[in-house]
């Protein structure tokens, strides 16, 4: 599968797992509430090991960087290990290490989050030290010029010597003309150059602040555990007066397909995309966003998905096909289709394929089986969730900075479940409109 979800991370850091689904109505007994300087707060108690997530999430990401500055979300990121006064240097990562802990980062377009994964009697201190470069973050020249080499060299390794990724970008800048979704999480190259120390700093001021901030701690723990502990650490740092405004472009209508084609001599196996432009679970009219869910399972959610078994299987056009949706977006987001085409098979023929795919599960309808086994897949994934404490706090982190709430989290399978095939059909012909679309081919060489 194309690698085109929208985030990036630091080199130390994997990136977190595309949520298909929320958590489930049958979840533990979560808590939320704000501290007094307007952190919020999510408990999530997982009794089974003494070990806890503790997990502190941004309300900024790459869609928040200012005009000409793409990338400095992810770059603060980065430069956010490099130590306060109290925890110089790598003393914070160096202490996870030495605990038997574990930690990460990430960015994505709405939000950026940093967690640690413990034994549950150091959560103290881990609240305390990310509390502390909440505030404290010590920035030099002599920091920030290397690290901003290190960004650079990943974006080389990651993105300019990737013809899959190279296209990526150039599908998303095609689909988002306006919108900041268009520029890649990591930045453009000329522009993570010129990026400096002061940059880096006012943007650090500007969104790491309590009131913009979420903490989520899952696992061996309660809620009036977690409250003590955070008021002894985050709840002492002063608050700033309300969060920052989001303010972002809005993107005109779509009334153009668009097709961008990228040759590249490192290619061997040609391969096929298309993004629609369509809403997310934040903008998306009252059920729109499972119903958007439910089509993209129903469509390419594995091998017994309409696109891959008659692309695949019956056809043989194709090696791979697939699709996927990606809800968890504050803004309007994406719906993607994917394939490789069969030897001999052009991308034109596969293109025209999917079409016809599209086509035939509107004139005939959704089978009444294939309606209910996508529902009982989604919802079994969302209750198997429950046993990852990790992917339970991710899922509430991505839902909350990305204009969900966790009722609408917890209620998620309840709504999956009243979906009607009617409801799928009338997203799928209101949403997937060529219009609305940017296609990708990737090619060997001309």
């Amino acid at each position: 599968m194309l690698d085109l979800t929208p985030e990036t991370s630091s080199p130390r850091a994997d990136r977190p797992a595309s949520p298909a689904a929320q958590n489930n109505a049958a979840a533990p007994d979560i808590s939320h509430f704000h501290l007094d300087n307007g952190l919020e707060v999510v408990v999530i108690p997982d009794l089974r090991a003494p070990i806890v997530t503790h997990m502190i999430w941004y309300r900024n990401g790459s869609a928040d960087d200012p005009a000409g500055k793409s990338g400095i979300a992810h770059f603060l990121e980065h430069l956010m290990f490099k130590g306060t006064v109290k925890y110089p240097n790598s003393a914070f990562s160096d202490l996870v290490s030495e605990l038997g802990g574990q930690e990460n980062a990430f960015t994505s377009n709405d939000f950026t989050a940093y967690f640690q994964r413990i034994a549950k009697e150091h959560l103290g201190r881990m609240m305390e030290m990310e509390a502390d470069r909440m505030v404290n973050l010590v920035l030099s020249d002599e920091v920030v010029a290397p690290e901003r080499d290190v960004v650079l060299e990943e974006r080389r390794m990651r993105t300019d010597t990737d013809p899959s990724a190279e296209l990526g970008e150039a599908v998303q800048a095609a689909l988002f003309v306006r919108h900041p979704y268009g520029t890649p999480v990591i930045g453009w190259g000329h522009e993570i150059e010129g990026l400096n120390r002061d940059d880096a700093l006012a943007y650090y001021r500007r969104f790491y602040t309590p009131e913009n901030a979420i903490l989520i701690v899952a696992g061996d723990v309660t809620a009036q555990e977690v409250r003590q502990l955070a008021e002894a650490t985050y709840g002492q740092i002063a608050a700033r007066g309300e969060a920052p405004q989001r303010i972002r472009a809005k993107e005109p209508p779509s009334r153009a397909r668009r097709l961008v084609t990228l040759n590249d001599e490192k290619v061997e196996q040609p391969a096929h995309q298309r993004v629609y432009l369509v809403p997310s679970y934040a903008t998306a009219a009252a059920g729109e966003g499972e119903a958007l869910e439910v089509l993209a399972h129903i469509l390419g959610g594995g091998p017994t998905s309409l696109l891959y078994k008659t692309l695949v299987v019956d056809k043989k056009l194709a090696v791979a096909a697939g699709a996927y949706y990606w809800g968890q977006a504050l803004d309007d987001s994406r719906f993607f289709l994917y394939g490789m085409p069969a030897e001999d098979i052009s991308l034109d023929e596969l293109d025209e394929a999917m079409d016809d795919v599209i086509a035939d599960l509107l004139r005939s309808g959704i089978d009444a089986q294939d309606l209910a086994r996508a529902k009982t897949r989604l919802v079994a994934d969302a209750i198997y969730s429950q046993d990852n404490q990790t992917e339970m706090a991710r899922w509430y982190g991505m839902s909350l900075t990305t204009g969900m709430n966790v009722a609408d989290v917890q209620a998620w399978p309840e709504r999956i479940e009243a979906l009607n095939a009617q409801d799928i059909l009338n997203a799928a012909t209101k949403w997937l409109d060529r219009r609305r679309s940017v296609t990708g081919f990737l090619l060997p060489a001309a």
